[in-house]
């Protein structure tokens, strides 16, 4: 992370011209939601223009990104890639995908450290997702974490990720996982001792999402396996794009194995180019110590801007261009041409712009 550029949280009257330009790297601790780290920020900093990246789950902790004053505006440019540690129990599913749900046992696990590299393995790469019934995505203007949570929804125990480069992969976890829950007696329309499914209950299809696991890492030692059985509770690592579920990840990659899972403890250590060593707690967070600069937040190709441009560029004018290469694009993953880029005067973000033949044009201009 660059060195952070100071400013100031004195109390001020918030209008366009003297609001904090800034991000924040903050600690969310385990037990709060995101929204409890934003209500906490604007009590702290007397700020009330707060916004973040990225909800993370009560029982996870670990970095968010936070947009402070008119850098809220700039949030959907944020980098999106995630990077977790992800603790997960097998042998076991939960309501939720956590260890806040209802806990219902499936089998006892019997994998070697070989066969989850090769899970692992398999669903590393382009895949499309379920995300869990316990969240906040909205299905017919409601959240399914709410339709849920009044009884409306019947969780069940259907697995659903799929690896495009192995379709088959699916419906085979499928019917391995529902295999192991009927010899185990715990199907619901089996086991008067599991909640019933609601009469009420809604037929809504969750949909799909197309993400990418770029890499998955098992942290937890080889030596954790005896021969022929299973660590019962082990950490992986996982490297994603936006949108990833990682408790859906963890129930699917226990259904590769023939069993279930859930998580026990989830940190995000990385969010676009926010990183756990450089986090802050928010008892701790002040503007003069921790802000840090769009220009450093973003990871965007950049144009640096002479005075004359600067001068164009704050009346909303576009920039003309030489030459392309004028657009420095070292430590971006967006390509060229069609994407924002930076417009930047003496290493202060003026606007972002759009790259539209030999001009960039102004779509946002701060002042």
């Amino acid at each position: 992370m660059p060195e952070n550029t100071e400013l100031h949280a004195k109390s001020m009257p918030e209008t366009p011209a003297n609001q904090p330009f800034c991000f924040l790297n903050i600690f969310k601790p385990k037990g709060i939601t995101s929204f409890d780290v934003i209500y906490k920020l604007r009590k702290r900093l007397g700020i009330k223009k707060i916004g973040h990246s990225g909800t993370l789950d009560p029982l996870a902790e670990g970095v968010m990104q936070v947009a402070v004053g008119r850098a809220t505006r700039l949030i959907d440019y944020l980098g999106s890639d995630k990077k977790y540690i992800a603790r997960i129990k097998f042998g076991f599913l939960s309501s939720t995908g956590d260890a806040e749900g209802e806990i219902t046992l499936v089998n006892t696990p019997n994998f070697t450290y070989d066969s989850l590299l090769e899970a692992v393995n398999s669903l590393t790469g382009d895949i499309v997702q379920v995300p869990p019934v316990y969240s906040a995505i909205k299905v017919g203007g409601k959240k399914l974490c709410d339709l849920a949570r009044k009884g409306k929804l019947h969780a069940g125990l259907a697995l659903r990720t799929q690896n495009p480069q192995n379709p088959d992969s699916a419906s085979l976890s499928t019917q391995s996982i529902q295999k192991n829950v009927q010899n185990n007696a715990l199907n619901p329309d089996i086991d008067e001792n599991l909640p019933q499914k609601n009469p009420e209950t809604l037929d809504i299809k969750i949909p799909e999402r197309h993400i990418k696991i770029y890499n998955a890492k098992i942290l937890t030692p080889r030596a954790v396996f005896e021969t022929g059985s299973s660590a019962s509770e082990i950490d992986i690592e996982i490297a994603c794009s936006k949108g990833t579920y990682i408790r859906s990840y963890a129930v699917d990659l226990a259904a590769l194995l023939g069993t279930g899972a859930y998580l026990t403890a989830l940190t995000r250590t990385a969010a676009g180019n926010f990183t756990l060593d450089n986090a802050v707690s928010i008892d701790n967070v002040t503007l003069a110590r921790d802000a840090i600069n769009p220009f450093h937040a973003l990871d965007l190709p950049k144009y640096f801007l002479n005075e004359n441009e600067f001068a164009r560029v704050q009346n909303g004018m576009p920039v003309m261009l030489q030459n392309k290469s004028e657009i420095t694009n070292q430590t971006s993953k967006t390509k060229i041409p069609n994407s924002p880029v930076m417009l930047i005067f003496n290493e202060t973000l003026v606007s972002i712009g759009v790259l539209e033949d030999n001009k960039i044009v102004c779509k946002k201009v701060f002042k």
